[in-house]
């Protein structure tokens, strides 16, 4: 899984065009990996305010609006790639906008009996 990482203020400060030129390398690349068959999926997620958070304490759910921590930086979305190696997803990762501009996390998955793949 590589996830997206970004930071709302990062990306308001680019130029219009630095962003529309971002998105359409993203893009480039997500068709890239399906032409290779190593694009699964992946989303964007909803702006952070938007979340909730869940927390269960003695049996209780107490649930409150926004994200779990504050943080400039906030986990953006997320891409599913089935890769020959985590060095090729690490490749893929350093190859997606956000790499530059924020950050991206390459983490395995872990099978049914809870193993790394």
């Amino acid at each position: 899984m590589l996830m997206i990482y970004n930071n709302p203020a990062i990306w308001e400060a680019l130029p219009e065009q630095e962003r529309e030129s971002a998105m359409a390398e993203a893009g480039a690349l997500m068709a890239e990996l399906q032409d290779s068959g190593e694009w699964i999926g992946g989303e964007a997620l909803a702006d952070p305010s938007n979340s909730r958070t869940v927390r269960v304490r003695d049996g209780v759910p107490a649930v409150t609006d926004g994200p779990y921590l504050e943080a400039k930086e906030h986990l953006a979305g997320y891409c599913l790639v089935e890769c020959e190696s985590l060095e090729r997803a690490t490749e893929i990762a350093a190859r997606w906008p956000d790499a530059r501009y924020t950050g991206m996390e390459v983490r395995p998955l872990m099978n049914g009996a809870g193993m790394e793949m």
